[in-house]
């Protein structure tokens, strides 16, 4: 069974950003962020998340710019 969302999943994992760490930057549960990805998610929804993930990929390269 192919997964659904394999691009968010695929963004996610390239840039070294968890799910808990998107779902927190969205401001919903972990658990509901899995729900959304269970089922193929709107253009608007998905933009989002990608949005999320670039800003988490940005903050981490901040931290590890500070250390």
């Amino acid at each position: 069974m192919l997964k659904k969302n394999i691009e968010i999943r695929k963004a996610a994992k390239e840039n070294g950003v968890f799910l808990w760490e998107i779902a927190d930057k969205l401001g919903v549960s972990e658990p509901t962020l899995n729900r959304y990805l269970r089922k193929e998610m709107p253009d608007s929804l998905k933009a989002k998340f990608h949005s999320a993930i670039e800003q988490i990929r940005l903050e981490h390269e901040a931290e590890q710019a500070g250390e």
